[in-house]
């Protein structure tokens, strides 16, 4: 069942108002509907600046996540979520396997990103090293990750 049903995953570069408006409702629905993060603190102003990924099984965003470019060399991943029932399925590995592709094909050196604490351990697996002490991001305890591209 796994394998054929991650035959039926899409990653997608987002284009377009349509894709960002299902890559936020996504972020809504897990980050301010779950998780309790405020409207303020995920709608940040920076969608504008960022490339926005959509995972799509059949005609339905699943997971999202949005890479924003750092100083020319530093591919930053952000707001990966996955809805509830795509957890645990490869959804986010794929997604996350997309990313770092393009940021290699981009020439970046490095790929970061602020980890939820509770998912530390889905990036370690994806090659990512914690870095530096845990911090807290809208009350919930994050941890720098890097990793090398």
């Amino acid at each position: 069942m796994l394998a054929g049903m991650m035959s039926t995953i899409e990653i997608t570069q987002s284009m377009g108002d349509e894709d960002l408006a299902h890559a936020i409702a996504i972020r809504r629905r897990v980050f301010i509907g779950e998780q309790g993060v405020t409207e303020d603190e995920e709608i940040d102003g920076l969608d504008g600046q960022s490339r926005h990924y959509l995972a799509w099984l059949g005609d339905e965003a699943v997971a999202t996540a949005r890479v924003r470019i750092l100083d020319g060399s530093q591919a930053k991943i952000e707001r990966m979520a996955v809805l509830v029932p795509h957890r645990r399925r490869g959804v986010g590995a794929k997604l996350m396997a997309r990313m770092i592709d393009d940021a290699r094909a981009l020439g970046m050196a490095s790929a970061t990103l602020s980890a939820q604490c509770q998912a530390e351990d889905f990036y370690r697996n994806l090659g990512f090293t914690p870095e530096g002490e845990v911090f807290m991001d809208s009350r919930i305890p994050h941890i720098r990750m890097v990793q090398m591209l």
